[in-house]
C-alpha cells in the first residue's frame, strides 16, 4: 500500500497518483489517519498536478464509500439534482416535489450557503419549524412516504469530503476541478441514487463564470458519475441574471411557492423553464419517460395541476413545518420590516444585470454568510427584479429591497441600481439552457 507521504511526494514531483493510492488516501481522510496538514498538502498538490480521469473516479468512489451509502427498495427510480450555485436559485424547492409527483423518489442532500450564491437549506430554514437536520432512517422514511425530502448531510455521509472541504476552504484550493467533482459526487452518490442531473451554471452570477471552465466541469462530472454506476447528465445554464426574480431566503421560498401554486405568472417563467428542463432530463435518466422533452411536459403538468404543490406541503409537514403551508404560505413566512422600491429614472430596456453583485448585496443585508458560523436574517433580500430584455417606462419598478433598517435599505438600493444597466434599443437575453452533456 502507498502511504500518504508517498502520495504527496508523487504529487510534488508532478506525477498523478494511481487509483490505489487515491483510494488509500480517501480512506485515511475518513478514518483520521491522514492529518489536516496532509489533507491541505494533498489539495494543493492536486491543484498543481491534476488527476487522471481514472484517478478522479477512484477518489470519488472512495470518498463515497468512506461513510454511509443509502440503500433503497422503492417502486420508482431514486433520482436527484445538483446545482453548482447561482443567484436566486431556488429550483430545488420546485423540482424535488415535481419529480416526486411524477413517480420519482428524491432524497436530496443539500447544503448551506457560503458566499454570494446562497444555500437551499438556508431557504428552507425560513419556514417556521422546518428541520433540515435528521438521521438517515428518518430521511428514508420521509422519502418513502412523501416521495422527497431535502436535508443536510449527516456526519456519516462522505466524511472524507467533510474534512477535505474544510481544508480546501482555508488553503485556496476550492476551485480545483478534480476536488470539486469528488466533493459534489461523493455526497450525491452516497444517497444511493440511480440517476443524477447536474445544473452547471455559467455567466457573471455563477460560481464557475467562465463558459469553457463550466463545460469542462460538466463533462468531468458526467464522466465520473457514469463511471461510478449512476446515470448522469449535465445541463449548462445561463446565470447572467438571477434564476428567479428574487434573491434572499424567505423571498426565494415565496418565488418557489408562486411557481408551485401560480405557475402561469410571468414572474416565475424563468424558474419554471429551468425546472422543466432539469426535471425532464431527470425523468428520462430514471426511465420514467422516453426522452427529456416528454419529461419536461410531465413536470409542467405536475406544476399546473397542483400535485407538485401538494407534495411540497407534505414534505414541509413531515420535516416539522406548518401542515397548512401550501394554503397559508404568505402568512407563515417572515417578512422584513423595511421594503424600499427601486424605480427607473428613465425609460429603456434592461440590458445587463450584475447577478453577482445582487448576491453580494443580499449577504451584506444579512441574508448570507461570509463564514460558516455567521447568523442569517431570513427576511432580507431583493424581490421583483426586472428581467433582461424587459421594456420599462420612467418610474416603473426595477426591484424591491427588503432590509432590517431604512439605512440598510437605502445603501442596498444604491448598489442594486448600479447593478441593473439600461439600454435604449432592443435586448436579446442569453439562452437559458445552453447545452446538454450526456
Amino acid at each position: 500500500m502507498t502511504g500518504a507521504r508517498e502520495t504527496l511526494a508523487a504529487l510534488r514531483a508532478g506525477d498523478a497518483p494511481g487509483a490505489g493510492a487515491l483510494t488509500e488516501f480517501a480512506e485515511g481522510l475518513a478514518n483520521g489517519t491522514v492529518s489536516d496538514a496532509q489533507a491541505g498538502a494533498f489539495a494543493m498538490g492536486v491543484c498543481h498536478t491534476p488527476l487522471t480521469p481514472e484517478g478522479r473516479v477512484a477518489l470519488t468512489r472512495s470518498m463515497r464509500d468512506g461513510g454511509d451509502v443509502l440503500e433503497w427498495d422503492l417502486p420508482g427510480p431514486v433520482v436527484d439534482k445538483h446545482s453548482t450555485g447561482g443567484v436566486g436559485d431556488c429550483v430545488s424547492l420546485v423540482l424535488a416535489p415535481a419529480l416526486a409527483a411524477c413517480g420519482a423518489y428524491v432524497p436530496m442532500i443539500s447544503g448551506r450557503g457560503l458566499g454570494h450564491t446562497g444555500g437551499t437549506l438556508d431557504k428552507l430554514s425560513s419556514i417556521p419549524g422546518f428541520r433540515t437536520e435528521m438521521q438517515t432512517d428518518e430521511l428514508q422514511d420521509i422519502v418513502r412516504r412523501v416521495g422527497c425530502a431535502i436535508v443536510g448531510a449527516t456526519a456519516d455521509i462522505a466524511p472524507a469530503d467533510r474534512r477535505l472541504y474544510a481544508v480546501r476552504d482555508v488553503t485556496g484550493t476550492v476551485e480545483s476541478l478534480d476536488l470539486i467533482v469528488a466533493s459534489i459526487l461523493s455526497k450525491k452518490l452516497a444517497e444511493g441514487i440511480e440517476a443524477l442531473v447536474l445544473d452547471v451554471k455559467t455567466g457573471p452570477g455563477a460560481f464557475m463564470a467562465n463558459a469553457a471552465a463550466a463545460r469542462a466541469l460538466a463533462q468531468a462530472l458526467v464522466e465520473t458519475g457514469q463511471a461510478n454506476g449512476v446515470m448522469t447528465s449535465a445541463i449548462l445554464t445561463d446565470m447572467s441574471q438571477p434564476a428567479a426574480t428574487s434573491c434572499g431566503n424567505a423571498l426565494e421560498v415565496i418565488a418557489a411557492m408562486e411557481a408551485l401554486t401560480e405557475p402561469s405568472t410571468r414572474r416565475s417563467s424563468r424558474l419554471i423553464a429551468l425546472t422543466r428542463a432539469l426535471g425532464g432530463e431527470a425523468l428520462a435518466l430514471g426511465g420514467l419517460v422516453a426522452d427529456a422533452e416528454e419529461g419536461a411536459a410531465r413536470i409542467g403538468t405536475a406544476l399546473t395541476s397542483g400535485v407538485a404543490a401538494e407534495v411540497f406541503g407534505r414534505m414541509v409537514a413531515a420535516q416539522g413545518g406548518p401542515s397548512d403551508f401550501p394554503d397559508r404560505w404568505r402568512d407563515r413566512l417572515p417578512a422584513a420590516p423595511v421594503v424600499a422600491e427601486l424605480r427607473a429614472d428613465q425609460p429603456g430596456v434592461v440590458d445587463r444585470i450584475d447577478a453577482r453583485t445582487l448576491g453580494e448585496v443580499v449577504v451584506d443585508l444579512g441574508g448570507g454568510r461570509r463564514r460558516e458560523d455567521d447568523r442569517i436574517d431570513p427576511t432580507v433580500g431583493i424581490s421583483h427584479i426586472a428581467q433582461l430584455g424587459a421594456v420599462v417606462t420612467e418610474g416603473q419598478p426595477l426591484a424591491r429591497v427588503h432590509a432590517a433598517t431604512g439605512d440598510a435599505a437605502e445603501k442596498a438600493a444604491e448598489r442594486v441600481a448600479r447593478a441593473i444597466v439600461m439600454a435604449s434599443g432592443a435586448v436579446t437575453p442569453p439562452q437559458l439552457v445552453q447545452e446538454t452533456i450526456r
